[in-house]
C-alpha cells in the first residue's frame, strides 16, 4: 500500500471514530522496518475537539499478508488496553480496525512513544557497569509483568487461565501451528516433541506472560527502559516461559553479559525482586520450548514465502534445530 492510499484511508478512519466536525488530518505519513511479523506505519494526527486543536504522534500496525506470525490485533488491543489499568508500561491504544474494512487489513492504531529500541544494547559500547545496571532494571520491567493484576485489569475475559497445565496448552498451541504450516515432515521437532510432552512441568502460579520480551522490544529513554512493546504473543501462562525465553542459547548476545550478568545472575535477581522461587528444571523446558517455537515461526514463514505471501525466504536453520535437539537431551537424560 502507497503512502497515498495509507493517508486517504487513516483520514477517512478517523473521520468515523471522531466525527467528521473533528476535521481530522493526516502528516508525515511513512512506513518503518521495525518488527518483522506486523506492517507499521508512523504518522502524525491533528483534529479539533470542542475547538481546541489536538496532535498526537501515532502508528498503525496493520496485519502482513503472511510471515513469521499470524496474530490477532482485535486480542492485541484488548490487551493494550487491559493493561492501562496496570502499571506495566504499555503503549496506549487508540482505535481498532478488527476486521481491516477500513485500512485494508486488520489493524491498531497506538501512540506513538518516545525512546529507541537496541536489540543488542546489554552488549554494545556503553560502560560495563552501566550495561549490568540496564540489565538489572530491564528484569525489574518483566517482573513488573509477571506481578501485574491480571484478573482486576480484566485479562481474564480475554484469555483463559490455564492454570497448571500452562505448559501443556503452549506445546499443544505450537504444535497446532506446525501441523498448520509444515509443508514437509521434520523429524527433529518430532523427536523433540517426543520429549517436550515427557518433561512438561506443571505450572506454579498464573501471570500475564509477554512472550516476546527482550531488550528490543523496549524503548530507551536516555539510556533507561520505557514503553514495552510488542504485545501480539501475550497471554495467561506461567512465569517461567519468560524466562525461558530470554535465557535459552539462541538469544543469549540480547539478554546476557558473559562474566557480569550470566543465566544464574538473571534469575537470582528475579527471584530477590518477586520473591518466587524459580524452578531451575522448568526453566530449561521452557528454553527447549522457546527453540521449538523459533523453528515453527520459521516454518510458518516459509509456508508465506512459497504461498507468496512474503518476500523473505524463511526455514528451520540448523542452529535452531540442533539447539532444540540439545536441550531435549538435557531434559530427557538421553539422546532425543
Amino acid at each position: 500500500m502507497s503512502e497515498r492510499e495509507i493517508r486517504s484511508r487513516l483520514e477517512s478512519f478517523l473521520c468515523v471514530r471522531l466525527g467528521a466536525a473533528a476535521r481530522p488530518r493526516i502528516d508525515d505519513v511513512h512506513r518503518v522496518s521495525v518488527g518483522r511479523s506486523r506492517e507499521n506505519w508512523l504518522f502524525d494526527a491533528t483534529w479539533l475537539d470542542g475547538g481546541t486543536e489536538v496532535r498526537e504522534s501515532l502508528i498503525v500496525r496493520r496485519d502482513p499478508l503472511g510471515g513469521l506470525l499470524e496474530t490477532d490485533r482485535a486480542v492485541e488491543y484488548a490487551v493494550l488496553a487491559a493493561l492501562q489499568a496496570t502499571p506495566v508500561p504499555a503503549p496506549a491504544v487508540r482505535w481498532l480496525d478488527a476486521d481491516g474494512a477500513e485500512l485494508g487489513r486488520p489493524s491498531l492504531v497506538m501512540v506513538r512513544e518516545p525512546g529507541e529500541c537496541d536489540y543488542f544494547v546489554l552488549n554494545g559500547e556503553r560502560p560495563l557497569e552501566d550495561r549490568v545496571a540496564l540489565a538489572r532494571r530491564l528484569c525489574a520491567l518483566l517482573v513488573e509483568v509477571h506481578r501485574a493484576d491480571w484478573a482486576g485489569a480484566g485479562l481474564g475475559d480475554v484469555f483463559g487461565d490455564p492454570g497448571p497445565e500452562a505448559a501443556t496448552v503452549e506445546l499443544a498451541g505450537w504444535e497446532s501451528i506446525l501441523r498448520r504450516d509444515q509443508l514437509e515432515p521434520y523429524p527433529e521437532l518430532e523427536l523433540a516433541l517426543r520429549g517436550l510432552r515427557a518433561t512438561v512441568p506443571r505450572s506454579p502460579r498464573t501471570v500475564v506472560v509477554h512472550g516476546d520480551f527482550k531488550a528490543g522490544n523496549v524503548l530507551l529513554r536516555d539510556g533507561e527502559p520505557g514503553t514495552l512493546l510488542d504485545w501480539e504473543l501475550a497471554h495467561l501462562g506461567d512465569p517461567h516461559e519468560d524466562l525461558g525465553w530470554i535465557t535459552q542459547p539462541l538469544r543469549t548476545r540480547e539478554h546476557l553479559i558473559a562474566g557480569a550478568w550470566e543465566r544464574d545472575d538473571l534469575l537470582a535477581y528475579y527471584e530477590e525482586l518477586s520473591g518466587w522461587e524459580v524452578d531451575r528444571d522448568a526453566v530449561r523446558w521452557w528454553n527447549a520450548l522457546a527453540c521449538f517455537k523459533t523453528a515453527v515461526m520459521q516454518i510458518s514463514g516459509l509456508r508465506s514465502y512459497v504461498e507468496g505471501r512474503c518476500d523473505e525466504l524463511y526455514q528451520p536453520t540448523a542452529a535452531v534445530l540442533g539447539t532444540l535437539l540439545d536441550l531435549v537431551d538435557e531434559l530427557t537424560g538421553a539422546p532425543a
